[in-house]
């Protein structure tokens, strides 16, 4: 019997964060990817780590804001195409209306703004992939794929 290798798909994670009508976006800087466009709070799942204990970490390292729990809630799952090495990816979108802290820039190397956005009018500049998601949970639409 012959072994192969499993096929593995990177888990990613983002965050709504939504105030009247507005959605918090952060500019990407210095990444290597996207850089120069908004994005919100996000990051890759670590090993061991399970999907909302993920987005409360980098949500907390990226705009410095603590979100329990009970306050996510799952709002879209995009299947997105291979567009580097590392693979395809499964990004879970979640949004929190409530959270503890007052956002702001906590990673100036990789980051040069964070505002909030109306999330019906997003900058031009705003990853593509992320516009997409955003229009998708506003129309309750709870999955999508990206790049096929």
């Amino acid at each position: 019997m012959v072994l192969r290798e499993r096929f593995k798909v990177v888990p990613a994670v983002y965050l709504f964060l939504s105030k009247d009508g507005n959605i918090l976006l952060t500019r990407r800087l210095n990444t290597g990817y996207e850089d120069g466009k908004y994005m919100v709070p996000s990051g890759h799942v670590e090993v061991g780590e399970s999907l909302t204990s993920a987005i409360m970490r980098e949500v907390m390292e990226e705009v410095g804001v603590a979100v329990r729990p009970e306050d996510l809630r799952l709002v879209h799952v995009m299947y997105r195409a291979k567009h580097d090495e590392t693979g395809e990816r499964a990004d879970f979108f979640f949004t929190a209306d409530q959270w503890e802290g007052e956002p702001h820039n906590r990673e100036s190397e990789k980051c040069d703004e964070v505002a909030w956005f109306p999330a019906d009018h997003l900058p031009d500049n705003t990853v593509e992939y992320l516009r997409h998601a955003i229009a998708c949970a506003a129309k309750g639409e709870m999955l999508s794929e990206w790049g096929w």
